[in-house]
């Protein structure tokens, strides 16, 4: 580029894209990606721009007066779940629930940022931290990550059952009750599906299948978002469509093409696509209207 700033190239997305979610080795990374950049500077440059950036500007503010927000306790399958919950300030009857899947950073200044967009539509939105069981989500990014690799699946989707049980019985509720998730947690919400057959409609955003033989447990309408560059992910996507269409689970499937896994996370300028993000959104909020009303 012409103001000296280093060119990001689809190799190095990919690269970024395997160090996050296969190795978590931080000096392999780097020196990949200095053999792809050229020079140590260059890399030193361009891994913050393909990392998530929280310092980034939240789209609604955490003190927004248009919002109630709290931290949250409640019981998970085996221990105490917290999380961030926002509803609108100025509701005057229940509403309902929509619980916000965060990505294997854990719940971080991001995923709260979205709770609260969630929440202005007209939602109970609740981020759990399934981090939880393990102490919660520390600021380390990298601490964050090797965390998630301590997680076992099947108690994740169980503590996602209980978090939906939890805000089917909110008093703020109408009792019915929505899930959304990003990158690990898309992945999630459709482990989640399988396991919670109160959950009206799940949402999963570039998220791993689940196991072919749960997918006949899936109760809820379910939205896939997948991102056309993202070969890990998409590589799921016939056996669980198949499984899908096998078990007469009602289901929508949108590849956005040309953008790459996390197009929905705005704080990450590498990866983020805003026409991506904003059409997946619209399409997200018309199911919740749909499947919540």
């Amino acid at each position: 580029m012409n103001d000296g700033t280093p060119k990001i190239t689809q190799p190095m997305i990919n690269l970024y894209d395997e160090y996050t979610h296969l190795t978590l080795d931080r000096r392999r990374f780097m020196e990949s990606l200095t053999k792809l950049a050229g020079t140590a500077g260059a890399a030193a440059m361009i891994a913050p721009m393909l990392a998530a950036n929280s310092a980034k500007a939240a789209m609604v503010a955490p003190e927004d007066a248009r919002l109630k927000t709290s931290t949250v306790v409640w019981a998970g399958a085996n221990g105490e779940m917290k999380g961030y919950m926002a509803m609108p300030a100025a509701a005057t009857g229940k509403l309902p629930a929509v619980i916000v899947v965060h990505e294997n950073r854990g719940l971080n200044p991001h995923i709260q940022d979205v709770v609260r967009r969630v929440a202005l539509e007209g939602y109970v939105a609740l981020g759990p931290d399934f981090l939880s069981p393990l102490g919660g989500t520390p600021a380390n990014e990298d601490t964050a990550r090797d965390m998630f690799t301590k997680l076992d699946a099947a108690a994740t989707a169980a503590n996602g059952a209980a978090t939906v049980a939890f805000l089917k019985g909110h008093a703020s509720s109408t009792g019915k009750v929505g899930a959304m998730g990003f990158c690990w947690g898309g992945g999630t919400v459709n482990d989640l599906a399988t396991a919670a057959p109160d959950l009206k409609a799940g949402v999963a955003y570039y998220g791993r299948a689940p196991k072919a033989e749960d997918v006949g447990k899936i109760k809820a309408r379910m939205l896939l978002h997948y991102a056309g560059l993202d070969e890990r992910i998409n590589a799921m996507i016939p056996a669980y469509e198949a499984a899908l269409k096998a078990a007469g689970v009602s289901y929508a499937l949108h590849v956005y093409d040309g953008v790459n896994h996390a197009f929905n996370n705005d704080t990450s300028e590498a990866r983020y696509n805003k026409a991506a993000a904003d059409l997946a959104w619209s399409r997200t909020m018309a199911l919740f209207k749909e499947a919540l009303a």
